[in-house]
């Protein structure tokens, strides 16, 4: 897939979850070297990723890290971005070594959840003058 037309690495992330866009935020401040790019699974551009790699189009519970060699989800992929983050965030890789469906397991809790605890936003993130040549719009 070293033909995207669209920036790799991409996050596609729940837009309208305020978990998952200070994630987002989070991200931004700590990859200054800009690496990382971003949608919202609910964008058009979203959707067709969804579809292209056979993930449900209702997957918006399912944090999803696209890259030159494909894709992974939940853990995975958090774990994955952490790794390229500055500061101590790349610590986090270790837990690579637990088994994926424990880690995933834990994932699907908080994303069980994580309207009720965080609440949920009627739109997605208008990003910012600042950062949003980071956001991928495929409108």
């Amino acid at each position: 897939m070293a033909d995207t037309p669209f920036p790799t690495p991409l996050i596609l992330y729940d837009g309208v979850c305020p978990l998952c866009t200070a994630s987002v935020i989070s991200v931004i401040r700590r990859d200054p070297r800009k690496r990382f790019h971003f949608a919202a699974l609910q964008s058009p551009l979203g959707r067709m990723l969804l579809a292209r790699y056979r993930l449900p189009q209702d997957a918006f519970q399912t944090f999803v890290l696209i890259t030159e060699d494909g894709h992974d989800t939940r853990s995975t992929a958090v774990l994955k971005v952490a790794r390229e983050l500055d500061g101590p965030w790349p610590l986090l890789y270790g837990f690579i070594l637990v088994p994926a469906p424990i880690r995933d397991l834990v994932y699907r809790i908080v994303a069980r959840h994580r309207y009720r605890w965080f609440g949920k936003r009627d739109a997605c993130l208008v990003p910012s003058a600042d950062i949003r040549d980071r956001f991928v719009d495929a409108g």
